[in-house]
């Protein structure tokens, strides 16, 4: 009999062990999984970026759509994902890279880009959409260190 209540005194002086295991555990286990959580987002949101600008490109290849109707499509196609109030879309003429010029690789760079009316574009003329939005506004959690991250998904295309 001495040996069962032994037994028991151990279990109670270890119970608080659990408890204290938990509270280290489990904030470390959170944020791991809420880090998978909002990295497969991220990612999620970036393939669509990447898919919008091209449909949107392919679509803008045809004779008869004009600029209004690319960026319409391109914000159609990422309103299930985002807030499009947040995301610009540039239509460019990009012609001066059929020189053999580098293609480019900042915001600068696009930005300094000639605007293009698709409906009145030339045949075999190239042009580029390109879709980008701040890390921040479509983050689950936003990081002040993260304010200056933008995701950015874009297409070249010919005209036809």
């Amino acid at each position: 009999m001495t040996t069962f209540t032994s037994r028991n005194a151990r279990r109670t002086k270890r119970s608080g062990t659990t408890i204290v295991e938990v509270a280290f555990v489990l904030p470390v286990f959170l944020a791991f999984v809420f880090g998978l959580v909002e990295y497969g987002r991220l990612q999620m949101v970036h393939n669509m970026l990447r898919t919008a600008c091209r449909v949107a490109a392919r679509q803008g290849a045809t004779e008869g759509i004009d600029t209004a109707t690319v960026r319409a499509r391109v914000h159609q196609i990422m309103a299930a994902a985002i807030d499009t109030n947040k995301l610009t879309v540039v239509v460019k003429s990009a012609t001066v890279y059929d020189d053999g010029d580098t293609l480019p690789t900042s915001d600068s760079d696009f930005a300094a880009l000639p605007d293009i009316e698709l409906a009145e574009a030339e045949h075999r003329q190239l042009f580029l959409v390109r879709a980008s939005v701040a890390y921040n506004d479509i983050a689950l959690a936003p990081f002040s260190i993260l304010a200056g991250v933008k995701f950015h998904g874009q297409s070249f295309m010919r005209h036809e």
